[in-house]
């Protein structure tokens, strides 16, 4: 696994970087310039957040998100992950973390306007997760419930890609406190006992009472809406996503000593839980003042690696 070094700025197509100039690095400069640079399927995921349709200004004349119009900034979105999907190795992901944008009022559609675009440049969509937040901000609006999600958008590049989903299973539910199943744990053990015949009819496990071998003894599959709470970085005046939803992201989808790219690297969230999991990762910001603070957050926390 290469070791972390210092901001690179490439400048133009010509600056050639081999593949190990890449890894552990934050690479300053607009993103699709700077992946265009990049080798041709290096990346098994890629975990980001990309800044939000005219939400927060970044500082730099080179960001994405303070287009005039959705159209253009769906535009920009698309030009790069045409980039993207290029160096991302055909067993590759893609998870997105993407809010949406009121104006005047009106809900604008905006994560699932970038996402159809991103399915018809060739990304495969496997999934529309939400991030619920439960210590989410209060709001005062009263046309409206108050929004506390935000949408993980999961991609393919290909259609046989790498998954574990055994990397993220949960905890069952059914025959614990939490079961919501009419009868509760009292259908546990009892030989036919199963609440719905007509359903699990063919099962003798079932209906012998053994329904502990009817349930994956990892746990059960990931579902698709994620409550994790919000999270900070003292040294960032923008928020930064949790470190568990990018844990979840990179142990289902990039395999042991593998690559993680986040192309909006912001304060280095992704970086930083990829070099905890022994993954090498590849970050991009287009503010040189946020690739200083992730650098400085990253040589930190190496120290206690």
């Amino acid at each position: 696994m290469a070791q972390p070094g210092k901001t690179v700025r490439p400048k133009n197509v010509s600056t050639a970087i081999p593949v190990g100039g890449w890894l552990n690095r934050f690479h300053c400069g607009n993103a699709t310039d700077v992946v265009k640079m990049m080798p041709a399927a290096i990346v098994d995921t890629v975990v980001t957040s990309p800044p939000y349709f005219q939400q927060r200004d970044y500082g730099s004349d080179l960001q994405i998100g303070q287009e005039k119009s959705i159209d253009r900034y769906v535009q920009n979105m698309a030009d790069l992950f045409v980039e993207i999907k290029r160096v991302v190795k055909p067993t590759g992901s893609l998870w997105m973390v993407i809010g949406d944008k009121y104006i005047k009022g009106e809900l604008q559609g905006v994560p699932w306007r970038v996402c159809l675009a991103l399915k018809e440049i060739g990304w495969h969509l496997r999934s529309d997760c939400i991030w619920h937040k439960p210590n989410a901000m209060p709001s005062s609006v009263k046309t409206r419930p108050t929004t506390d999600h935000e949408y993980i958008f999961f991609f393919s590049n290909a259609k046989d890609y790498f998954y574990d989903a055994d990397a993220i299973r949960e905890p069952h539910v059914t025959f614990s406190e939490k079961s919501k199943m009419k009868g509760g744990r009292n259908h546990f053990g009892k030989r036919g006992g199963t609440p719905e015949a007509g359903k699990n009819s063919g099962d003798n496990n079932l209906h012998d009472g053994r329904w502990d071998q009817a349930f994956h003894p990892k746990g059960r599959n990931k579902r698709t809406v994620w409550s994790i709470p919000l999270s900070k970085f003292r040294e960032a005046h923008f928020a930064v996503y949790p470190q568990q939803l990018v844990e979840n992201c990179i142990k289902a989808s990039c395999p042991a000593k593998g690559v993680v790219l986040d192309p909006f690297s912001g304060a280095g969230t992704t970086a930083l839980v990829a070099r905890e999991m022994e993954r090498d990762y590849i970050g991009i910001d287009c503010n040189p003042e946020f690739c200083k603070m992730a650098e400085a957050r990253l040589e930190k926390a190496r120290r206690l690696f």
